[in-house]
């Protein structure tokens, strides 16, 4: 039967929209199984490389509808690794190949036969990525069998799920979420480009390696920050009520409902005249609270009574007028208390879906609570393109998470991905060898280890996490970064000063008011001075900075403009211009619904920054993507992301709906404590365990001593089977045995424990050299106070250097320096003081007493 005209024309139409997205023309070769290799080979598919995925002679490792997702935009074959045959192919599809992507133990490939330092030495332009569950500099882990679990236990997730579950004394607790996966695969893909946008200029590729575990600790980053001497006026009450507890010896035994009266008013959730819970997230901005309460209609009552709201916020607390001011987190628990009330009453007066208008459209943050179900087909998701259909072979029209990040010119072409294919090795190989056309540079000799962002200036406009960390990230490889923000701070010191003990490092902070004429114009010449600008913010924000298409066109057409938001998409949806935070697009995507169990007990996903982390990762894919399309061809991008769009990947095994799909009764709520009785949090002797296998592992309980008739059970009955078993001997003891059979398995760590044993005094050095763990202790960090910190160990280059980030200034501090390289005289720079058009200081104190 002839295909029809119509159809050949679509077919048309999409091979030429997939040739305007960036990385049309890239080859990649993709080795991976179950998540964190095939994600990274997906999202270089998702932005117009040609993926060609290799599967052993059985198919797929990992039996889940979630690899339709992962193989999306691919040619699939089966190659048996462990033949002279399947390794010949292997190799000639490598030869084709501009990135090569796998996510075995470190090792493996190279017994295989393909040795990747050897595959450069002869194909030095190759960029290669591995992404094992622990570092191959790692003595003690890196033959571990890495599942998920194993190395969420090892690095501390599931000890430390927040300050809810340790009042509730639920500790550990299992998370479905497969956090360090999702995280190792937005450093991958983001380092993979990176790479990639610098071999334009050297013709040199380098051979990288992601370590899962390493991974998962960037994420949680915000959460492994340690301060001595805390100042008082920063702890939450749950933190003071945990260490009231502990000081007088009295049990975690708060009730979900109890621990309510533990939270600030901003940052929880209400019922609603519908029965369903809503949001609200409005906790550290100048104004969030205060338009929250004025729509509420308690503004002028609780101001009435004694609400303050103090002018300078980054005073010492000692010097405010009152205890309390509206906009900082946390609030006294007394106010926090007559708030929290009063707003109850309110929001039972409508249902969530009009509070969701009404706080979008006031420009403040709030969200329904949603489980997964209702946001895959959410109108939203599908206008904006957060979710997209594809005709997959097997489950045929599926809804799955549309593209992590896009370059908005180029965006349309992602939102129909070729469902995966099934080819033959030759199939396979003519397609890359199709590709493979253009020319790089002549490789030249090295003599020093370079950034791969050596030389490119980066203005930093955002706050928060997900945008100044996205920056953070690019600072590591060498980019120059000026970080902007206005003279009279927006959010609270908890929010500014804390987190950016973190991502501020390796910047040079400008304080400016923008608003004003003289400030424009200062803020124009940053503009002209960079060759990338990165904002977390809306469409009408950005278009109102005069930083829209048009607008940056005539500032800078050179530059590339990246934008981070909450709900954004390729396409604009009904909720695009709403504000919101990680915690808002867990309430929105069905995350805290999840992690909480029902409509009645949402939760947040404990760890501060558990999307912001993973979409700034995705900002810095989005700029590598577009540094290499217009290094390339000349055209210039611009890169978008959102927290929506990266919550899809955090959510990858369940995330997807088809026609016939079982029940979404993936694991919920407290109770849960694993995937199954094989994948599964378990209490022996002595401390908590988390055993990580799969059914294909059967066969190796025969020879663990006290686990031979596991085999022979029946999944039902493996549950008790095992609590019994590892409940008579010590932890230490069941992993020696497990291990000894290949078996996935570790000891709960928490991210204390890691931090104290992997931890050193600062030395210059990125920590990339000491295994999966290793954290900086800085005795003369520019606050007064001994800070501990994550090093930026998570990537590491052979080739490429990773610098290790000097320590945050101080807001302002640079100030002067810059303006003065843009221009300014010292006169000209203290009339501007004079005049509050600039800053060098929000406060007398780095860290606000």
């Amino acid at each position: 039967m002839p295909v029809p005209e119509a159809l050949i024309r679509i077919c048309e139409e999409i091979t030429m929209q997939r040739s305007s997205l960036p990385l049309s023309g890239i080859t990649v070769v993709d080795f991976g199984q179950y998540i964190a290799g095939p994600a990274v080979a997906m999202i270089l598919g998702d932005l117009g490389a040609s993926v060609v995925h290799i599967d052993p002679p059985a198919g797929p490792l990992w039996d889940s509808p979630a690899n339709a997702t992962l193989n999306r935009n691919k040619l699939s074959l089966c190659v048996d690794l462990k033949t002279p045959q399947g390794v010949a192919q292997a190799r000639e599809l490598v030869e084709q190949a501009d990135i090569v992507v796998e996510n075995f133990r470190p090792g493996v490939m190279a017994r295989l036969g393909l040795d990747f330092a050897a595959l450069h030495e002869g194909h030095p332009e190759l960029i290669t990525v591995s992404i094992p569950g622990f570092a191959s500099n790692d003595e003690l882990r890196r033959d571990w069998r890495a599942f998920e679990s194993v190395i969420a236990a090892t690095s501390g997730v599931f000890t430390d799920m927040g300050l809810n579950r340790v009042l509730m004394g639920v500790n550990p607790c299992f998370s479905p979420l497969p956090l360090a996966s999702a995280y190792g695969t937005m450093l991958a893909a983001s380092a993979a480009v990176l790479a990639l946008q610098a071999r334009e200029t050297t013709g040199i590729g380098d051979q990288i390696e992601v370590p899962l575990a390493s991974a998962v600790m960037e994420g949680l980053s915000y959460n492994s920050i340690k301060i001595e001497d805390y100042p008082l006026r920063y702890q939450t009450q749950r933190e003071r009520e945990i260490e009231r507890r502990r000081k007088e010896g009295l049990p975690m035994s708060v009730s979900y409902e109890a621990l309510q009266d533990f939270l600030d008013p901003f940052y929880r959730s209400y019922m609603c005249k519908d029965g369903r819970m809503f949001y609200v997230v409005c906790p550290s901005h100048r104004h969030h609270a205060k338009r929250c309460l004025q729509t509420l209609g308690l503004y002028d009552e609780l101001i009435a009574e004694g609400l303050a709201e103090e002018p300078d916020t980054y005073l010492p607390a000692a010097e405010w007028s009152s205890d309390v001011s509206l906009g900082v987190y946390p609030l006294p628990k007394h106010w926090a208390d007559k708030i929290a009330d009063r707003m109850k009453d309110v929001f039972l007066t409508r249902t969530a879906k009009e509070w969701e208008r009404i706080f979008g459209k006031g420009q403040f943050p709030g969200a329904p609570q949603r489980w997964l179900q209702e946001w895959i087909s959410d109108d939203h998701a599908e206008t904006a393109g957060l979710m997209v259909e594809v005709d997959d072979p097997v489950y045929g029209r599926m809804i799955q998470p549309g593209p992590m990040a896009w370059l908005q010119e180029s965006g349309e072409a992602m939102l129909t991905p070729a469902p995966r294919k099934t080819v033959s090795f030759e199939e396979a190989l003519d397609s890359l060898s199709a590709q493979r056309t253009r020319r790089l540079p002549r490789a030249s000799a090295q003599t020093e280890q370079k950034g791969w962002l050596e030389g490119v200036r980066v203005l930093d406009l955002c706050n928060v996490i997900a945008g100044p960390h996205s920056v953070a990230y690019l600072a590591r490889f060498g980019a120059e970064v000026i970080k902007l923000d206005p003279a009279t701070p927006l959010y609270d010191c908890w929010n500014t000063v804390i987190f950016g003990m973190t991502h501020m490092r390796g910047k040079r902070s400008v304080l400016a008011n923008i608003a004003s004429p003289e400030g424009r114009a200062l803020f124009e010449e940053l503009v002209r001075s960079v060759d990338v600008i990165v904002w977390n913010a809306t469409d009408r924000q950005v278009k109102s900075m005069g930083l829209d298409s048009k607008g940056l066109e005539a500032l800078n057409p050179n530059a590339i403009f990246c934008q981070l938001d909450c709900f954004g998409g390729v396409r604009r949806g009904p909720r695009t211009e709403y504000l919101g935070y990680d915690d808002l697009v867990q309430a929105a995507t069905g995350i805290m619904l999840r992690f909480g169990g029902a409509m009645e007990t949402p939760e947040e996903h404990a760890h501060v920054g558990t999307i912001d982390v993973m979409c700034g990762f995705g900002a810095a894919l989005g700029i590598g993507a577009a540094l290499f399309q217009k290094r390339r061809t000349g055209r210039i991008g611009r890169p978008r992301t959102s927290l929506s769009a990266l919550s899809g990947l955090a959510q990858i095994p369940f995330c997807y709906d088809f026609i016939g799909r079982g029940p979404f009764d993936e694991p919920t709520g407290r109770a849960a404590m694993g995937t199954n009785a094989l994948n599964h949090l378990y209490k022996a002797a002595d401390r908590w365990m988390v055993l990580g296998a799969s059914e294909a592992d059967l066969p190796r309980f025969l020879i663990v001593e006290g686990l031979e008739g596991l085999a022979t059970l029946a999944p039902e009955e493996r549950d008790a089977f095992l609590t019994k078993a590892f409940g008579k001997e010590d932890a230490a003891t069941w992993i020696g045995r497990l291990r000894a059979a290949d078996i996935g398995a570790a000891i709960c760590s928490s991210i204390e424990a890691i931090r104290a044993s992997n931890c050193r005094p600062a030395d210059g050095s990125a920590g990339t050299d000491r295994g999966s763990f290793a954290f900086s202790r800085y005795a003369d960090h520019p606050s007064g106070h001994t800070v501990t910190l994550l090093d930026p160990l998570a990537v590491r280059p052979r080739s490429g250097k990773v610098r290790h980030l000097p320590s945050a200034e101080k807001y302002g501090s640079s100030t002067r320096q810059v303006l003065k390289s843009l221009g300014y005289g010292d006169a000209a720079i203290d009339q501007l003081k004079a005049t509050s058009v600039v800053s060098d200081s929000w406060s007398r104190e780095y860290l606000p007493s």
